[in-house]
């Protein structure tokens, strides 16, 4: 099976933990057997290995997921980048172009494109293949997955059946109702359009090619920026007559805010956090070092990262996104493909910063113009290059960089190390690449 997920989005409904550069499917909140924690992106990966061990799996996502992704899942998985946020229709037909391409798949072969972050449980990633061989037979140009209703929603969009059998050609489209537009099409049959469909990667280049002045995939990389954002049901979906859908009956659930996040959630507390015996439906997420005491809450979230505190009755905290946007916001955390780094205290003139390098990794070989930088080792080994000049490191030891020095840091084990930048007008932007 060629499967390719969809990764795009920066999760503000689930801030503090997600952010531009963290989105909610690299948040690790999710159980596994050994105790661990897991991330919505790990954890389909996984779960798609287990039905199809073979299965090509490829990630359309902007870049500044990247280094998140290699760093959960290797680097191994094929990941299709799109330079800048043009929806999903632009996304989809750049992916499908990377497919054929770059990883050299027959544009006769079917994939299944879906999202990264519903939480499922196996029998899901069972039905996307069937929806795969469905799609294989080439009775219809696409096939869907309509998802059974649970619930009157105003969330998603409906998929009307022209009949009760398991795979059937679609009668009609909804946009997303009112509740009670919702229970009058479900009244009618109509299941859930959750963004997940099958088809020949031929079909859509031949829609893309339709639609865009492109020649291949590096063609379309290029004119990124220019193309116009357009979702892929707009521009393909509901201008298709060819077209089935497969009905699915099992779990499904769209975790984009706390309310549902943690009604997946299987423990009620992750970090440091104590409930005491009179909360009810209070679940805490909290990635500081220092404990959150909850008491007398019910149905309230709390959640707290390095980027800021949540406190907010479940059913509210769907409207966060508002505030989020008029917060200006430092990114306080981010995984790279070297590690991560978490911004510890930022002052007028300083910054200091927590790094975590993998062993075998190491940072840009890089110098900064209008900052002093001072390094730490907290943990680990490793060694330094400053100048062209090369030292071994330890626990304890402390290095120095003024302005202008070039310098990198290379790990032998797990690195970790303090960072304190000292300077007026600390930014990202000054920085200056190397070769080394």
């Amino acid at each position: 099976m060629n499967i390719v997920l969809l990764s795009g989005g920066s999760g503000k409904r689930l801030w503090p933990l997600s952010n531009d550069i963290r989105s909610k499917q690299f948040i690790k909140i999710f159980k596994k057997e050994d105790g661990s924690f897991e991330s919505m992106v790990q954890r389909v990966y996984h779960q798609i290995k287990k039905v199809d061990k073979d299965a090509d799996i490829t990630i359309a996502t902007s870049k500044t997921q990247v280094s998140a992704i290699h760093n959960q899942l290797g680097n191994e998985v094929g990941v299709s980048i799109e330079p800048c946020r043009r929806d999903t229709f632009p996304a989809i037909a750049l992916s499908t172009a990377y497919l054929v391409d770059v990883k050299g798949i027959s544009p006769d072969e079917s994939v299944v494109v879906c999202p990264v972050d519903p939480y499922v449980e196996d029998d899901y990633f069972e039905a996307l293949k069937a929806l795969s061989d469905q799609a294989d037979k080439g009775e219809a140009n696409l096939v869907l997955m309509g998802i059974e209703p649970t619930y009157p929603s105003e969330k998603y969009g409906y998929v009307v059946p022209a009949t009760k059998d398991s795979v059937s050609l679609v009668s009609a489209f909804k946009e997303k109702p009112t509740v009670d537009a919702a229970k009058e099409y479900i009244s009618q049959g109509a299941l859930w359009n959750g963004g997940v469909f099958a088809y020949k990667l031929r079909y859509v280049l031949d829609r893309a090619h339709e639609l865009i002045d492109f020649k291949d995939y590096q063609d379309l990389y290029d004119k990124y920026e220019t193309l116009t954002k357009i979702s892929f049901d707009y521009a393909v979906v509901e201008k298709e007559e060819k077209i089935q859908v497969m009905r699915f009956n099992g779990q499904w659930k769209d975790i984009g805010t706390w309310n549902t996040l943690t009604e997946a959630m299987e423990d009620n507390v992750i970090g440091k956090g104590v409930l005491n015996d009179t909360c009810k439906g209070v679940h805490i997420v909290n990635e500081m070092d220092v404990p959150v005491l909850a008491m007398g809450l019910t149905d309230v979230v709390i959640s707290a990262s390095p980027e800021g505190i949540l406190v907010s009755d479940k059913e509210q905290s769907s409207y966060i996104k508002p505030y989020v946007d008029s917060f200006v916001q430092q990114i306080m955390f981010a995984e790279k493909s070297w590690g991560n780094f978490k911004v510890i205290d930022v002052e007028t003139g300083s910054m200091t910063i927590k790094v975590t390098l993998n062993a075998g990794h190491s940072m840009n070989y890089h110098s900064h113009n209008h900052r002093d930088e001072v390094w730490v080792v907290i943990s680990g080994t490793g060694k330094t290059i400053l100048d062209g000049k090369e030292q071994k490191v330890s626990k304890g030891d402390v290095i120095t960089m003024k302005a202008g020095c070039k310098h990198t840091v290379i790990a032998d084990s797990e690195l970790k190390l303090i960072e304190v930048q000292i300077g007026e007008g600390i930014s990202v932007q000054d920085k200056i690449k190397h070769e080394l």
